[in-house]
């Protein structure tokens, strides 16, 4: 049972603008925080962003003032807005739902940023 659906990503040229969805649950949107993660070749998983129940987000150092996350409750869903995206920037992004009841993870999409 796919509890995170994720959507979006693909490949973009440096300074090009992505945006990625992940859908779930009402009852998970209801109890989760929801962050987005990157995992780089041969690097491990790192925080990209999150998004607290009530709305306050929290970004690595390296993507702030370029993406943007953001939670749609009538929608249950979270987004992340990549812009002026990097080479850097690719990596296979994860979304994930985390609270005292569970942490789950989504499928996974690659995004790719060409010089």
């Amino acid at each position: 049972q796919v509890q995170l659906a994720q959507s979006g990503g693909g490949s973009v040229q440096a300074g090009g603008s992505l945006r990625l969805s992940c859908a779930t649950s009402t009852i998970i949107f209801s109890i989760a925080d929801m962050g987005w993660y990157r995992q780089a070749p041969g690097k491990q998983r790192e925080l990209v962003a999150t998004i607290a129940r009530g709305g306050s987000t929290n970004y690595a150092d390296s993507v702030k003032g370029r993406f943007t996350i953001s939670r749609d409750n009538a929608k249950n869903t979270v987004y992340l807005q990549m812009n002026s995206l990097k080479p850097e920037d690719t990596a296979v992004y994860f979304c994930n739902a985390n609270s005292t009841r569970l942490n789950t993870w989504g499928q996974g999409t690659q995004v790719t940023v060409s010089s």
